[in-house]
């Protein structure tokens, strides 16, 4: 359990077992290695001592080392079947990966891929409890502080409104700016969920209060509302579907918010099967499995940062 995950009731609740239990086999973990894991109020767990970190952090190596093991054994079996379980936003899983997933089938059948949508703290629970072998993020990287994140891709936003909305009309003469948007009211994705909180930022810059007065995590639902009439949509760029989406204007917004950037995460320690590392770079074609290899190697985000700064990340519209 991690400082954000030190509630013996969901820990009991994912093991499947009572929470008296967990407690107890803490207390005899405890009375083993001869020193306190954890810093106590009462009954409550608070904080991990000095000592239960590094002891967590053995363990979680230990664990690591055993889904290496399996996958050690599966190699050697048929390198060429498995399963491959990612963990995603509604936008990359509706937008992106279609196309990606559809090559990665075709060059591996016979590896079973298991797609799981959630918000960001979901996605990193999922990982942190080996439920799945990656994620997909964009947004709320705090969440993945105990996992090595890889640069993707940037993506931008865009402005949808009706063809008869008046900030369409505004837009044609005089060019959106946010201070147009700041006075219609706001369609756009939950906190947390794809980049929101740099929409957030570029309106604080400006001393500017956004009217939002939906969010959604799903962008069709967003869509579905601004033909309602009920306000503007801010979307990613991607979200926005020329064919299927002919009966609202989109706005060019890149210039008002900053690009957000797309990231794949994987826990540290682990040992990558070849088809996952293919996953990776149909994903991300830059990175290939001996910059993955290196990555992995690496025990600080500001290293993996380095290891990165010189390539440009593709723009996905």
């Amino acid at each position: 359990m991690r400082q954000n995950q030190l509630n013996v009731s969901e820990a009991a609740a994912s093991l499947y077992t009572s929470q008296p239990g967990v407690s107890k086999q803490i207390k005899l973990l405890e009375d083993e290695v001869g020193v306190e894991l954890f810093v106590r109020s009462g009954r409550q767990i608070v904080s991990e001592t000095s000592a239960g970190k590094a002891i967590i952090d053995i363990a979680e190596r230990i664990l690591a080392a055993t889904d290496d093991i399996k996958n050690v054994g599966r190699e050697f079996n048929d390198p060429n079947v498995g399963e491959l379980r990612l963990a995603t936003t509604h936008t990359q899983a509706r937008y992106v990966l279609p196309a990606i997933i559809q090559a990665f089938g075709e060059q591996y059948p016979r590896v079973n891929i298991h797609l799981h949508q959630g918000t960001p703290a979901q996605m990193a629970s999922m990982i942190e409890a080996g439920e799945v072998d990656f994620v997909i993020a964009t947004e709320g990287t705090h969440h993945y502080n105990e996992l090595v994140m890889l640069p993707c891709s940037k993506w931008n936003r865009a402005v949808i409104v009706p063809p008869d909305h008046a900030l369409y009309k505004i837009s044609q003469l005089d060019g959106l700016t946010l201070e147009a948007l700041a006075n219609f009211p706001i369609i756009t994705y939950v906190f947390g969920f794809t980049g929101r909180s740099q929409l957030d930022k570029a309106f604080m810059a400006k001393a500017l209060e956004p009217n939002v007065v939906l969010t959604a995590a799903d962008a069709d639902v967003i869509k579905t509302y601004v033909r309602s009439g009920l306000g503007v949509g801010i979307i990613a760029k991607m979200a926005y579907e020329p064919n299927v989406d002919q009966d609202l204007k989109v706005l060019e917004a890149s210039h008002l918010f900053d690009s957000s950037i797309t990231h794949i995460g994987m826990r540290r320690n682990r040992t990558l099967r070849p088809y996952m590392y293919a996953f990776i770079e149909l994903f991300a074609p830059h990175l290939n499995a001996e910059r993955v290899e290196a990555a992995l190697k690496l025990s600080s985000r500001v290293e993996r940062d380095r290891l990165f700064a010189d390539i440009e990340l593709p723009v996905y519209s």
